[in-house]
């Protein structure tokens, strides 16, 4: 029943001419689509194919989502077919009342994109309501002295259709007194009037009865009937007149109710009863909005008059006399409009989300404004309030488009509170505000950022596996998952096939853990790549480094280097001068530690020696110096049992013994070196010592309980006391021994003794107290030479002489990088890990060497000992001194020969020989 882009008459009765007019509607279909249907249609009832007219194809239907945008629900369209289907009962009385022309306008809205399309449906009148009277009888009386040509109002009909459907005509039936004209009221309106032919005579009759039909002029036409009762009385010469046949006033609509309208006056000639004349409406059940003063005549307003609910009134007012005699005027009141009603703004098809990545220019909402009042009081303007990245577009007379303006950021805006504000042009003006909260959907336009640019963590080596070691964290404004982080490690410095063995990262928290312990000596310091990539799609990611430096703990013991065992596996030994004068350095003692920083930084401590006076010991230095000059009493061959400990917590420690022998030549000690039989493991010794104590302790033990026994506890038990008688041909020495040596430190020793009558002999030690960690004396003296010991009352007692004024080493002799010509007594640190790598390669090197019997070492007072097998012409200046190059971990100290410096004279030839220290030596 709908036409396409055109009005449409009803095409299955003019279907060429429609065809006809088709090509010329057909331009406006980019402003208006128009329908044109009969009222009453029944429900799901076609208007049109609405998609077609839209040049949509039934493809599209279901991505478009062509829908109705309308106030009323009185249409909707097919998901199917894209027609434009009748939902609701169309009454065009009940919508338009008696408006000429009739129509629907609305909205249809397709999405993807966005857009609307305005639809104009006219509703035709169809003759569905039959003329009605207000009354199914009337009755009228007439006196009988009416003249012929007199006129009377009859009630009229009412039909709601219009044009040819409502009221055209009334009919009167037959009769010969009377005839039926008609009159038409200013609105267009027709009323009958009763026209009397010829005079009536009561005598004769005293009442005719008429029938009055009212007829439209539909198809097919309808009708209706009221029944007039004519009465005839007797003669009233004189009708009441009223001062005008038509009444005109102009009132505002906002009066109050009470005021007078108007005052209607009319006049009657006659006298007495006949001349009382009161008033009334003549349809007076039709009449809401007015009340009339039945004597005076005057109109007034009984209720609220609304300009937009009706515009003007046509009352018919009669006056009638006390005879009966009746006239007529018409009271014609026109509303004039006020500015009394707001503007308002109605929404249309607003969404649920708008996502912020919408485009300018993007259709959000359509919106109406509406204004009952008419003229510039109708006229309404909209505003949109407020800095909102949107505006407002005018799509057609009273129809908007909100459309965005600026770009659309939820992260820093996720919804917005739209206020816009609707004015009319009146008097004062009035406006009114809606409000709505659009809410923006996330894009996954951010990407996730690390709290930190880089992290560093520090992680002590020998870790438990399986523990954090650190967290990195990264935020995305961005919501759901577009927002959630995971973690994963993208790039190492470290070997990929080994990555997973030393770090896992949890993708869910960050956090970042060892697999492995860590070994400060082998992986010192290793980088990771850590990425953080979000859910959304595309996902996007951020990188971090994360740098993981193991820190060193005190995990290794001291190496002692040197002295080193020789190749049978016993120790070598050190040959000085008799004549050697305080402060001659005798040896130095080399050791490193793998470990850096103060875990490395050694400390030298003799734990033993055969005389504890005779020599000084280096506390960072490691070198072995004369304190005094050797006497008379003294033992050529010495002995020095010395600690090297490092200065971790708790700290390790190593041991090495030196074996010094007092001789001008190496040939002086050869035949008793020669002779001298290996001595027996003194430890292996010790340990049967100590087994053959505890059975006879136990045996002791039992006999002592079987005596006592015995003897019914009678007698008393006193152990015997043992005491052990020792040679004065040897040199007791009670050195102090620490009972709880760390690693390394041997609980015992002992002391070789030779006498002039070529006998040998040893001294078991026993451990009198415990020696203090920094201490470099046996006894208490704290002052860093050697003295004898305190409690050793058969040694010839000796003034220890004053220290030489240069018993600090020079500044070529101190420790320090080969060639550092800085540095301080107590040693300083390495100044790199480059420069600490290379020292400890070199002291092994030089080290390995010593040890193996490889390197050519001569002897003499600067050398570090030489085998005999070399004789004893070998001396210093055949081979270099490989102390030049020896590194002391932990400091900047080297070995240095400096002979000259050491002692003062030049090196006697053959005076460093080293042998080893199984053999005999003569004094």
């Amino acid at each position: 029943m709908g036409s396409c882009a055109g009005e449409r008459d009803r095409a299955e009765r003019r279907p060429g001419l429609f065809l006809f007019l088709l090509p010329l509607f057909c331009p406006a279909l980019g402003e208006q689509i128009r329908y044109r249907i009969p009222e009453e249609m029944p429900k799901g009832s076609v208007v049109g194919n609405l998609a077609k007219d839209l040049g949509f194809s039934v493809q599209e239907l279901p991505t478009r989502k062509l829908r109705v945008s309308s106030e009323k629900p009185y249409f909707t369209v097919s998901a199917e077919s894209g027609d434009l289907l009748v939902s609701s009962r169309l009454d065009r009385e009940e919508i338009c009342g008696k408006n000429p022309t009739c129509a629907l306008e609305f909205e249809a809205v397709a999405e993807n994109p966005l857009n609307f399309y305005h639809v104009n449906v006219e509703i035709e009148d169809i003759n569905d309501h039959t003329p009605k009277f207000t009354q199914n009888s009337f009755e009228l009386q007439i006196s009988e002295s009416a003249q012929p040509g007199t006129r009377f109002i009859l009630g009229s009909a009412h039909d709601a259709d219009i044009g040819s459907n409502t009221l055209q005509s009334y009919q009167l039936s037959l009769s010969d007194h009377f005839s039926l004209t008609h009159k038409e009221k200013s609105d267009g309106s027709k009323y009958p009037e009763l026209v009397l032919k010829t005079p009536l005579d009561r005598e004769k009759q005293k009442s005719y009865h008429l029938t009055l039909t009212a007829l439209d002029f539909g198809a097919p036409p309808l009708s209706s009937t009221a029944q007039i009762r004519v009465l005839v009385t007797d003669a009233n010469d004189n009708a009441p007149v009223f001062s005008q046949d038509v009444y005109r006033v102009r009132l505002s609509e906002n009066v109050y109710p009470g005021t007078t309208v108007l005052q209607v006056t009319a006049t009657d000639q006659d006298e007495g009863v006949n001349a009382e004349i009161t008033f009334s409406f003549s349809e007076a059940s039709q009449i809401t909005q007015f009340d009339l003063n039945s004597n005076t005549g005057e109109i007034t307003v009984l209720n609220t008059l609304d300009f937009e609910e009706v515009k003007e009134y046509s009352i018919v007012l009669e006056a009638r006399d006390g005879g009966g005699m009746i006239a007529q005027c018409t009271v014609e009141v026109e509303v004039i409009d006020e500015n009394d009603n707001v503007p308002e703004v109605i929404f249309q098809s607003l969404p649920n989300l708008i996502m912020e990545d919408a485009e300018l220019g993007t259709h959000i909402a359509l919106l109406k404004v509406r204004d009952k009042d008419s003229k510039h009081n109708g006229e309404v303007t909209c505003k949109l309030e407020g800095d909102v990245p949107f505006k407002i577009l005018t799509s057609s007379r009273n129809t908007y488009k909100l459309v965005t303006d600026a770009v659309l950021d939820r992260e820093q805006n996720p919804e917005y509170n739209i206020t816009i504000t609707a004015t009319d042009q009146g008097k004062p003006p009035l406006s009114s505000s809606s409000s709505i909260t659009l809410h923006i959907g996330d894009v996954n336009d951010n990407a996730p950022v690390f709290s930190q640019p880089s992290y560093i963590v520090y992680v002590p080596e020998n870790n438990a596996p399986g523990a954090s070691i650190s967290q990195v964290s990264a935020s995305d404004p961005d919501m759901g998952p577009n927002g959630q982080v995971s973690y994963s490690i993208v790039a190492s410095d470290l070997e990929p096939r080994e990555l997973s063995s030393y770090v896992s990262v949890s993708a869910q928290s960050g956090m970042v853990f060892s697999q492995r312990a860590f070994d400060h000596e082998q992986l010192r310091s290793f980088e990771l790549t850590l990425q953080a990539r979000d859910h959304g799609s595309p996902a996007l990611s951020a990188n971090v480094s994360l740098r993981v430096l193991v820190n060193d703990r005190n995990d290794n013991a001291p190496q002692v280097l040197y002295p080193a065992l020789g190749p049978e596996g016993s120790a070598l030994f050190d040959m000085v001068p008799r004549a050697a004068e305080p402060g001659y350095l005798v040896t130095k003692v080399v050791a490193v530690d793998a470990d850096s920083g103060h875990n490395a930084w050694l400390s030298y401590h003799v734990l033993q020696a055969s005389e504890p006076g005779l020599f000084s010991l280096g506390l960072r230095t490691g070198e072995v110096r004369t304190a005094r000059a050797l006497g008379d009493r003294d033992l050529v061959r010495q002995r020095l049992l010395v600690a090297v400990r490092d200065g971790g917590q708790p700290p390790l420690s190593a041991t090495a013994t030196l074996h010094v022998v007092f001789a001008d030549s190496l040939q002086e000690v050869l035949p008793d070196i020669t002779d001298r039989p290996e001595p027996s493991d003194p430890q292996a010794e010790l340990q049967f010592y100590l087994v053959v104590a505890l059975a006879l302790i136990s045996v002791l033990f039992l006999l002592a309980v079987i005596l006592a026994i015995a003897l019914g506890l009678r007698r008393s038990f006193s152990p015997a006391a043992c005491s052990f008688f020792q040679l004065g041909l040897c040199v007791k020495s009670g050195p102090v021994v620490p009972p709880n040596y760390n690693e390394g430190t041997l609980p015992y020793s002992y002391n070789l003794c030779v006498a002039h009558t070529g006998k040998t002999e040893f001294n078991f030690l026993k451990c009198s107290e415990q020696l203090s960690s920094g201490q470099d004396m046996l006894c208490g003296d704290t002052s860093g030479a050697l003295f004898p010991l305190c409690n050793s009352s058969e040694l010839t007692s000796h003034q220890q002489a004053p220290p030489n004024t240069d018993w600090r080493f020079s500044q070529a002799q101190r420790p320090g990088t080969s060639g550092s010509q800085n540095g301080d007594d107590t040693g300083t640190w390495p100044n790199n890990q480059f420069d600490t790598e290379m020292l400890q390669a070199m002291i092994l090197a030089s080290a390995s060497e010593a040890a193996d019997g490889s390197s050519t070492l001569g002897g003499g007072a600067g050398t570090m000992g030489l085998s005999a097998r070399y004789g004893p012409q070998f001396t210093l200046q055949h081979v270099p001194d490989y102390r030049q190059n020896v590194y002391i971990p932990g400091s900047n100290a080297t070995l240095t020969n400096a002979a000259g410096k050491r002692d003062g004279k030049a090196p006697a030839g053959g005076n460093g020989n080293k042998k080893k220290s199984g053999k005999k030596e003569k004094k």
